[in-house]
């Protein structure tokens, strides 16, 4: 650690309690399996004083190179993120290589590394889906959202095959294999059909998705989550993928569900924990032990980011 003549201390990027963070929810996931290669990216949006305290670390400005999208609300925001092509079981043994601070231009639409990739690179190839929904969560939680993570979640994957690709299925389906689900995610998950990854389509369709959740699954893909700390993404991820596991169990065995939670028993749920639970997810379904998923003839309404 470094003492400027103003008294005020600059540290080693890696010493700083963001960066370890940062590291540790990376190979959480890596020990989850849910990043298989290169797969999956992780972006954190630093707090001034964060900024300040790596200052004279950071790297002299280089070539700015376009963000694929504009962000005019993420202007002179500095992210830590994933590197293209990198293996996240590599970030912990070498996070330098791996992962880099990027800072953004005055207009949102560029950005230049500060520090890390000192092999060479650039960030994760969803950075527009990231920074798209960073702006979105940065609007609509006054700042407080600051974690946005993707991970290629197989079970979760595994459902975007045989459920109906609806937020009202997956959500309900989702709350029903464990009971503190709705008090975790109360606000649903979206769903997105199948696209193309890594292109300005997907971002525009994730960050429309997150003006109303906190989760985004993407068919045949995986799943994004946001959240305020690296605690409460990882763990948001976590539940939705666990839950997803027991829902791969029920429905593997063949026989439908003989019980479970009702819409008038998650209405009690939310009553007892303080939480809203939207109508549209309460929906009456009748159990039929020969029919594991006896909703899938059922006429949702389109979702407004449909028309």
């Amino acid at each position: 650690m470094l003492r400027q003549s103003s008294g005020k201390e600059i540290m080693r990027v890696l010493d700083t309690k963001f960066a370890r963070d940062f590291i540790r929810m990376a190979d959480d996931g890596f020990l989850q399996g849910w990043h298989e290669r290169n797969g999956g990216n992780l972006t954190y949006r630093l707090t001034q004083t964060q900024i300040d305290s790596i200052s004279n670390r950071l790297n002299p400005y280089k070539e700015w190179q376009p963000i694929g999208t504009s962000v005019p609300g993420l202007a002179g925001e500095y992210f830590m993120v994933t590197g293209s092509g990198k293996y996240f079981r590599n970030i912990k043994e070498d996070p330098e290589v791996s992962t880099a601070i990027i800072e953004l231009d005055d207009k949102g639409e560029n950005y230049c590394i500060r520090w890390g990739l000192v092999d060479g690179g650039k960030p994760t190839s969803e950075l527009p889906a990231h920074l798209m929904n960073h702006e979105v969560k940065k609007r609509l939680t006054n700042g407080q959202h600051r974690v946005i993570y993707h991970a290629h979640t197989p079970n979760i994957i595994a459902l975007t095959f045989i459920l109906p690709l609806k937020d009202e299925v997956f959500t309900r389906e989702l709350w029903e294999m464990a009971t503190e689900c709705p008090v975790v995610f109360p606000d649903g998950v979206g769903v997105i059909g199948w696209m193309v990854p890594g292109g300005r389509d997907i971002a525009i369709a994730t960050s429309k998705m997150m003006e109303t959740y906190n989760v985004a699954i993407w068919a045949h893909h995986g799943m994004f989550c946001s959240g305020t700390t690296f605690d409460e993404t990882f763990g948001l991820m976590h539940t939705v993928e666990k839950s997803a596991e027991i829902l791969v169990k029920v429905l593997s065995t063949g026989r439908g569900k003989l019980q479970t939670i009702t819409a008038d028993e998650f209405r009690q749920l939310a009553v007892g924990f303080g939480v809203t639970l939207p109508e549209r997810f309460l929906f009456e379904k009748e159990l039929d032990p020969l029919d594991p998923v006896p909703y899938v003839k059922a006429d949702f309404a389109s979702r407004p980011y449909d028309e």
